[in-house]
């Protein structure tokens, strides 16, 4: 399969012309496993990474199979953003090049008159958002019911973004013998049922999985932070470990914004990606951090799909991502070509629980690693000048300022001159005002509680439970990990012997509450 040719894939030659003035010579993995089948006319199930090439693995068989002499809807392509719903109509439009074969995207923030109209105008393929496809069939301007293929696009994100509900509403108002194609870079559980429900039963199932996705090379970390101590860490994180190239991913694209908004405005050398951003933009982006101009990436996941950079040293979750595979596949970025790579996680009490079972699931350890504080940081960064003052010491360039050097010795120590030349260094390399106080609250004990799901109690009314039998409320709690029949809670230590003396003994759910310092927080 891997010197495979277009032209061994039964596609239309109009196709195929049109392939070959995109500059496409050989079919990728996706392409060369998923177009013959599709052309045989099976459902599929296509598991693929991004940059891969999905969008000609269904776009060519689809346009290829289309009757031009019918004057209704064949195909509809369901995709979670309106700049992937664009991106996907320009490439078809690409592919059809040769075909009388038309093309419509449908996404929200367009007029819907417009797009009415324009659905009206022989169109075979249909190109949207969830959310705007649904509106036209309830206004009955859209009907699928001679519909031959339905695409799902990037499925997982479209569950993330919580259309699940929208897709299903919209297949059901589709051709039963529709012809159905589901790609997706991870298979959360909904997605899986969503197949099971509406794929046929001899559907297909093609997994092109990128080696690099491995962990095994990754270095994993995770921080944990509060909500409001978490640009600060990030900040502190970045200045300590001075990464040479990283993704940040946020989950969603007002993240991205705000993180890039605040970040640029302390000095970092950073720009976002995220669906709603033009195309141009995306690409100039894309090529400073390829080039090496960029330092610092912020993305979403949809927007991160494509990036194919080598040389990316850390991967950051600023947010964790909702399972296990888009965890395995954000931190697959770093650690590629033989390379070692550091992951590292941002997370709340709230996402301790999370964390723990993408451990379990990757069968790795995620260590965790204290905040560092601002003395911290200044003895790193100053070693750092320190040595980078010797390399220059060791040769003859610093010879020239030596005359700039003894005038000032004339009124200042040579002590003072250096150290005053290392504050001036240091507020270059530190790129922001810390605020220690936020971190006070940060030292904890980790308490055993004996109460567990079995119980009935969760994060909200275990915090409420402490909060009424101590007063001690959810500021002063950290991590919290319930099991089957027993908590953990970690308690700020100026709190903990309030929490023991108070709740300890006490009733939740009619069962007495035993309360004591875990021996082992991990």
């Amino acid at each position: 399969m891997k010197n495979i040719k277009f032209t061994e894939l039964e596609l239309k030659d109009t196709v195929l012309k049109a392939i070959d003035d995109m500059g496409f010579e050989n079919p990728s993995e996706i392409q060369s496993a998923s177009i013959p089948v599709i052309m045989e006319g099976f459902d599929i199930i296509g598991q693929a990474q991004t940059g891969t090439g999905k969008t000609c693995a269904f776009g060519a068989p689809i346009i290829s199979k289309i009757d031009t002499s019918k004057r209704f809807i064949q195909a509809l392509i369901l995709t979670p953003t309106r700049e992937l719903a664009i991106q996907i109509y320009e490439e078809l439009r690409r592919l059809s090049k040769y075909d009388k074969v038309r093309s419509l995207p449908v996404y929200g923030g367009q007029s819907m008159d417009r797009q009415i109209s324009s659905i009206k105008k022989d169109v075979s393929i249909i190109v949207g958002t969830p959310g705007r496809v649904l509106d036209h069939i309830r206004r009955k301007t859209l009907k699928l019911n001679n519909l031959n293929y339905l695409v799902l696009d990037e499925a997982d994100e479209m569950l993330n973004m919580g259309f699940i509900d929208d897709i299903e509403e919209i297949i059901k108002n589709t051709n039963s013998e529709r012809q159905t194609l589901l790609f997706s870079a991870t298979m959360p559980k909904p997605i899986k049922k969503l197949s099971e429900n509406y794929l046929k039963k001899d559907v297909k199932h093609i997994q092109i999985l990128k080696k690099s996705l491995t962990v095994s090379k990754i270095d994993q970390y995770y921080y944990e932070v509060h909500n409001n101590t978490r640009l600060e860490s990030l900040c502190r994180i970045l200045d300590i470990s001075e990464p040479e190239s990283a993704i940040i991913f946020c989950r969603t694209k007002k993240s991205v914004d705000e993180l890039v908004s605040t970040m640029s405005s302390k000095g970092y050398n950073i720009e976002g990606m995220h669906g709603d951003m033009k195309q141009k933009n995306r690409l100039s982006t894309l090529n400073k951090f390829k080039n090496g101009n960029l330092t610092f990436l912020a993305a979403t996941d949809v927007a991160a799909r494509g990036i194919d950079v080598e040389n990316i040293t850390h991967v950051i979750n600023y947010e964790l991502p909702q399972d296990t595979e888009s965890y395995v596949h954000r931190i697959g970025r770093t650690g590629r070509a033989n390379r070692s790579g550091t992951a590292i996680s941002l997370i709340t009490r709230k996402d301790f629980t999370k964390l723990k079972q993408i451990e379990k699931d990757i069968k790795s350890k995620i260590t965790k690693q204290k905040i560092p504080t601002m003395q911290e940081i200044i003895n790193i960064k100053s070693k750092n000048i320190v040595s980078k003052v010797s390399n220059i010491l060791s040769t003859e360039e610093y010879k020239k300022f030596e005359p700039i050097i003894e005038n000032l010795g004339k009124e200042y120590s040579l002590n003072q001159i250096a150290a005053a030349l290392l504050k001036n260094a240091l507020d270059k390399e530190i790129s922001t005002e810390y605020n220690d106080d936020l971190f006070n609250q940060e030292n904890s004990v980790r308490l055993f509680m004996s109460i567990g799901r079995r119980d009935g109690i969760n994060i909200k009314s275990l915090l409420e439970f402490i909060d009424t039998t101590s007063t001690v409320n959810s500021n002063y709690i950290g991590s919290i990990d319930i099991l089957d029949k027993f908590s953990f809670v970690d308690v700020n230590e100026k709190k903990v012997s309030l929490v023991i003396k108070n709740t300890d003994g006490k009733k939740f759910n009619n069962r007495r509450v035993n309360i004591e310092v875990a021996k082992n927080k991990n």
